[in-house]
């Protein structure tokens, strides 16, 4: 007589299933093990979106950490990316930090190659980014050069952007402290949302007439993309900017370069130009001579 197999109870057929389909899913042991997601935030805090340290480093795409009930010893079997068997081969894959500073970068140019004498400094060539050539919004060449040895400020800027209105903030820094050897220099740009969709002339008068805008301004020019000018290249590239490089994230970006000719500060673009860290940048350039 053939014996018949007893059938696995429905809730030990669930279980199962259940412990499956958490595994595929990427699901990860972090939140129960206590490991932390980037810059120091519980993952439990923040649901765990696939962003604990090692998941993101795994590949995972663990959705809810806080379901996983799957014991690590379980995960490992299975092949979890995130199972405490795992971790260290995660860890190994993922490239590290000097790997990433290394990788090819896009070709910037040598400043140096279009500077002037500095005859201050035995006639040697000195490199920056006041030493590119611009175009003005009056169409006119403009040596940033001229600026050397001033507190320079450079601003992407635009006319429909909900940041507008720091036009007026830049314009009263520039009159309180014009005269002590600060400058800013205004670069439109339509690289953020076709917020500066006119022509130069167009520009310039909307700055005359609604802020009374008196600080040089450039031509419009790129500051992201593959055509991103050569002033922007310099700025942005971790060759040429290596202490503030990254990309422009929209428009009144503000670099500070120092009486030095070099990048001393950048503040982001919700960053007033008059606020207390910005001024504080300022002044303590402004006193170095």
């Amino acid at each position: 007589m053939r014996r018949c197999r007893a059938m696995p109870g429905r809730g030990w057929v669930l279980a199962v299933l259940g412990v499956g389909l958490l595994v595929a899913s990427g699901c990860c042991s972090a939140c129960s093990t206590g490991d932390q997601a980037p810059g120091g935030v519980s993952p439990s805090e923040e649901g765990c979106p696939g962003q604990c340290l090692v998941s993101a480093q795994a590949g995972s795409e663990c959705d809810d950490c806080s379901a996983c009930n799957v014991a690590a010893e379980e995960k490992a079997g299975k092949g979890c990316p995130l199972c405490a068997a795992s971790k260290k081969d995660a860890l190994a894959a993922a490239p590290s930090e000097s790997a990433v500073e290394t990788a090819p970068a896009e070709a910037v140019p040598e400043a140096s190659e279009t500077a002037d004498d500095d005859t201050g400094k035995g006639g040697a060539k000195v490199s920056g980014p006041l030493s590119f050539t611009m175009k003005g919004l009056d169409g006119k060449t403009v040596e940033l050069s001229q600026y050397k040895g001033k507190v320079v400020m450079i601003v992407n800027v635009a006319s429909k952007c909900g940041l507008t209105p720091q036009y007026q903030q830049l314009e009263a820094l520039y009159e309180k402290y014009g005269d002590k050897g600060f400058v800013i220099i205004g670069v439109p740009a339509n690289n953020f949302g076709g917020q500066e969709p006119g022509s130069d002339a167009e520009i310039a008068e909307f700055c005359k007439k609604n802020y009374g805008v008196k600080f040089p301004m450039l031509s419009k020019v790129s500051v992201k993309g593959d055509d991103k000018c050569d002033l922007y290249k310099f700025l942005t590239s971790k060759q040429t900017n290596p202490k503030f490089a990254g990309e422009i994230t929209w428009n009144f970006e503000k670099f500070v370069i120092g009486r030095n000719g070099q990048v001393v500060a950048r503040f982001a673009p919700r960053v007033k130009p008059d606020a207390p860290e910005v001024l504080a940048v300022i002044e303590a350039e402004l006193a170095k001579q």
